[in-house]
């Protein structure tokens, strides 16, 4: 897990080269747990705030235990998606350091309904609000597993060509189990319907897959960002409807 977290978080461990940290792909779900927990103990423990400013906070501590590296895939997307024209002009878009109106909307539709689900669930129980998020959190990490374990990268020279290789190895077969599971010991508490809420990671993945075989010809390190960024406001929304 090491090389995980040097990659993934914003904890100070040994830095870990990209190979290093792919080889371990198939345990990302449970780097969901570590970068929940920080935004977990905001939720449970300032309850004099309003649950608005509380759930703000919370996904905030989450993003940034995360680097906000998956944030900038959202940005990234939002705007290559925009574009018309060739697959090589939204490539050139999503390598773009510049940001369009088309990633300030991609970040708005992704990130606010997640504050208001969270939210949702928060006034009515921080305890269930904390679970939500660290759900969410691996979740996330569970559709980034998915979308690379069955898609395809873009360019030769992408960032993702370790990780799809190691998942096309041996592992594959037990991080696509571990992706669609690991959620689970933190829906039962929520609800006894929650768990239908792992629905939420091979169908982000299935789509983030057909969008991208048809926008930019495969994925790159953006679009997996994007689809784990998606793929836990899919689960707080689907959950604050069941509760």
């Amino acid at each position: 897990m090491k090389a995980l977290l040097s990659f993934f978080t914003v904890l100070p461990v040994r830095a870990a080269s990209l190979d290093e940290a792919a080889r371990e792909t198939y345990l990302l779900p449970l780097v969901g747990i570590v970068t929940g927990l920080p935004g977990a103990f905001l939720l449970v423990t300032v309850s004099y705030i309003p649950p608005g400013v509380a759930s703000t906070l919370a996904l905030g501590a989450a993003l940034v235990a995360a680097g906000l590296h998956h944030a900038d895939g959202v940005l990234d997307v939002g705007d290559a998606l925009m574009v018309r024209g060739s697959t090589e002009r939204r490539r050139a878009v999503l390598e773009d350091t510049r940001v369009g109106i088309g990633g300030i909307g991609a970040l708005f539709l992704v990130y606010a309904p997640a504050v208001a689900a969270l939210t949702a669930v928060g006034t009515a129980s921080p305890v269930r609000a904390a679970l939500v998020l660290v759900a969410g959190e691996v979740a996330a990490r569970s559709a980034m597993v998915l979308t690379l374990a069955y898609g395809k990268p873009a360019q030769a020279g992408s960032s993702t060509v370790p990780f799809v290789r190691a998942l096309s190895g041996p592992r594959h077969t037990s991080a696509v189990a571990l992706a669609l599971l690991a959620p689970l010991p933190f829906l039962f508490p929520i609800s006894p319907i929650a768990p239908v809420a792992l629905l939420a990671a091979p169908l982000v993945a299935q789509v983030s897959l057909r969008i991208s075989g048809s926008a930019f010809d495969g994925i790159g390190g953006d679009v997996v960002g994007a689809s784990g960024e998606l793929c836990r406001t899919v689960v707080l929304v689907a959950i604050s409807a069941m509760v």
